[in-house]
């Protein structure tokens, strides 16, 4: 199989993949058909996805050059193929994201009465409301900082939105630079007689003070700048004598990595850029000339206002099911049948309540929950902390591994500590990532477990704008299984004789390629060989190249891949059965599926991973079969409705681009609206049940 299917034509390479996602994320914000409120807050997305990218992704190419690193990607592409194809992309991308924003974005807003506006705009009475506001709010808060013989140049915080200076002094020129401050509002609104919104940005308001901050010094050009530092958290965990430590000083390590990137505002005067490339230690091709306000994230902030819903999305309440109308009977209606959540559509409320519920609970004897992303005001953590001063037993895996999640995973897990509970950091050199749930109770036929598991973290929050599945069941084996690899967790015991689980790295990848194997294996007898799979991403090159032996036996294989996708599809001899198309909405897709014809007999798997090697090979993941007939029907609608979706849906070339759909003689199918409509009927047929 690896001399069929190995040669880089076959494969796309991750990061380029990763930047057609972001450009099918801006098409959104280009889209004038889209609400204007949920454009900008796309526009805003593209920006913090590119950050994200930058501080991990790109920094990590960046440093196998730095280490001499030269080997090809299986795509063929050298790292530093790969970080100039990336550098040429991105300035693109950011040039399209700045014309939308600048052409049709502020066109709109002023259509609407909501203004941003430059100092030069605003009247006297504006001007001088924000004198004020300055006096007050901003000029305390600032500190301004010159460069000389005396003073390095300072060191500039990742992310920091920050305006350079060159000042003359006695015929000297000096550098100097002023933080634009994180602690303030970014848009800073104008009160107007006007009807309508004014806004202005706080740089604007710094920038037209400088003079009054830098007394006695001649302020020869100025302007707006902002770097991006390399911010992949490197420990080693066999060397670290407590991990909770050792990432704790690591995170205070992640403000001053290597700048990868630097944003300059347009105009920026060529000897504060020559300043700024050489005390950051950057090349010309890593800096990004900025037509318009740098960091577009401030833009999510407008969705807040008042009075401008018909400038967003209406709002989607997520629906009750009939099984959980009531929170005293949870535990019943699990025992009588498994039950499926379809998030955002239905609502989270259940899992957060039966954690509450068995809190309170006196015939539960224990709790054991993994926890990998949740909210900042999270109602999980609150419940589990009640239930440890209730006197249950309490075992919570907290992932402080989680990138960018690290400081409030810490903070969560001192405060479950404190509670009683018994925390836990997972295992050494892998990430916990499965998402898992167990209750024991005692009941009067003796000890029963009631297990939770979704392809989504517990977080009330994420849970209103990311689709996922998830499951409560009371089976006895799934129960088994659950306490088994929490024995794994907290024991380091590796999982042996799973019933129903198959986890990540005992045996996942192992059990896909079987899967996939067994479907070839069917075509070549003449069956019918068919694979469905929902995904966030697909990377690794062996599950890829399994993909394309099964295509060239002749089975049928349709993936619906989110985001980064390194297979090529209908390539000739290669990939020609294989059909890969990308939903990008107003919901981010979440939820990891997987369906196998099986001869007829149906196998339909959820999961916690993508099929990336890190999530095989280097995390805790779980995949559970779903065997409830009503839920396998439900399943394999959503899978059939994706298929189906003519509006968002963008399906992936050869070439590695994407596609809208041809729309002609086609039913016009928006899956997430679809589902939504479902989970309404659903709620509504339950009321009549009662």
């Amino acid at each position: 199989m690896d001399n069929d299917f190995s040669p880089p034509q076959n494969f796309i390479n991750r990061e380029l993949s990763w930047l057609e996602f972001n450009k099918r994320v801006l098409e959104w914000a280009q889209d004038s058909e889209v609400p204007l409120f949920e454009r900008l807050k796309f526009a805003a997305i593209v920006s913090s996805n590119l950050d994200e990218f930058f501080m991990v992704r790109v920094a990590s190419v960046a440093d196998q050059i730095l280490v001499g690193f030269d080997q090809p990607d299986p795509s063929g592409l050298s790292p530093q193929q790969v970080i100039e194809n990336i550098f040429w992309q991105v300035h693109r991308m950011v040039a399209d994201q700045y014309v939308c924003y600048n052409r049709s974005l502020l066109t709109a807003l002023r259509k609407e009465k909501i203004q941003i506006l430059k100092w030069a705009e605003m009247n006297h009475e504006q001007r001088k409301a924000l004198d004020d506001y300055y006096l007050r709010t901003v000029y305390p808060v600032l500190t301004p900082l010159v460069v000389d013989k005396s003073r390095p140049f300072p060191l500039v915080l990742n992310k920091s939105l920050n305006i350079a200076l060159l000042l003359e002094t006695d015929d000297n020129e000096f550098f100097a630079t002023v933080q634009v401050p994180s602690v303030l509002p970014r848009l800073v609104e104008v009160r107007t007689t006007v009807k309508g919104s004014v806004f202005v940005l706080l740089e604007e308001i710094i920038k037209i003070h400088l003079e009054e901050l830098f007394c006695g010094h001649m302020i020869l050009t100025s302007g707006c700048y902002r770097i991006t530092r390399n911010s992949d958290l490197d420990w080693d965990e066999d060397e670290a004598e407590d991990l909770l430590e050792a990432i704790e000083e690591s995170l205070r390590q992640r403000k001053w990595g290597a700048a990868i990137r630097l944003e300059a505002e347009k105009g920026l005067d060529k000897r504060l850029l020559t300043i700024l490339r050489e005390e950051l230690e950057i090349s010309e091709e890593k800096v990004y000339e900025i037509k318009g306000p740098i960091d577009l994230t401030f833009l999510m902030n407008i969705n807040q206002l008042e009075g401008y819903n018909h400038l967003s999305y209406a709002p989607l309440k997520p629906q009750s099911i009939s099984a959980f109308q009531r929170e005293d009977n949870y535990f019943n209606m699990i025992t009588q049948h498994d039950i499926l959540l379809h998030h955002p559509y239905q609502a989270f409320d259940p899992v957060v309540n039966i954690v509450r519920t068995a809190a309170c609970d006196p015939d539960v004897l224990a709790i054991k929950q993994t926890l990998y992303r949740v909210s900042g005001n999270s109602s999980i953590i609150e419940a589990l902390a009640q239930a440890a001063e209730n006197g249950k037993q309490v075992t919570v895996l907290v992932e402080l591994k989680a990138r960018f999640d690290e400081e409030k995973n810490i903070h969560w897990a001192k405060r479950l500590e404190k509670a009683g509970c018994h925390v836990i950091f997972g295992m050494v050199n892998l990430k916990t990532h499965c998402k898992l749930l167990l209750i024991v109770r005692k009941e009067e036929d003796g000890i029963k477990r009631y297990v939770h598991l979704s392809t989504g973290n517990y977080n009330d929050v994420t849970a209103k704008i990311y689709t996922d599945l998830s499951l409560f069941t009371a089976n006895l084996h799934f129960g088994a299984d659950a306490s088994a690899v929490f024995n794994m967790l907290s024991g380091l015991s590796q999982p042996s004789d799973l019933h129903k689980l198959t986890i990540a790295p005992f045996g996942l990848r192992q059990r896909i390629l079987e899967l996939i194997e067994q479907e070839a294996d069917n075509a070549r007898q003449g069956k019918r060989g068919k694979i469905i799979v929902k995904i966030n991403s697909l990377v690794d090159v062996e599950i890829i190249k399994a993909l394309y032996a099964a295509s060239g036996a002749g089975v049928t294989i349709d993936l619906i891949v989110r985001g980064i996708c390194c297979l090529r599809p209908g390539l000739p001899g290669v990939s020609e059965h294989i059909s890969v198309r990308s939903i990008v909405g107003r919901f981010l897709e979440h939820s990891r599926i997987f369906f196998f014809h099986n001869g007829g007999d149906n196998l339909l798997f959820l999961s916690s991973a993508d099929w990336m090697t890190r999530n095989l090979d280097h995390r805790v993941e779980v995949l559970f079969p779903i065997e409830d007939q009503e839920i396998k029907n439900e399943i394999m609608s959503i899978l059939n409705i994706s298929l189906q979706d003519t509006l968002k849906a963008r399906i992936l070339q050869a070439d590695g681009t994407y596609r809208k759909i041809d729309k002609r003689s086609k039913k016009l199918v928006d899956s997430q609206d679809m589902f939504y409509k479902l989970a309404m009927e659903r709620a509504e047929e339950g009321k009549r049940e009662k």
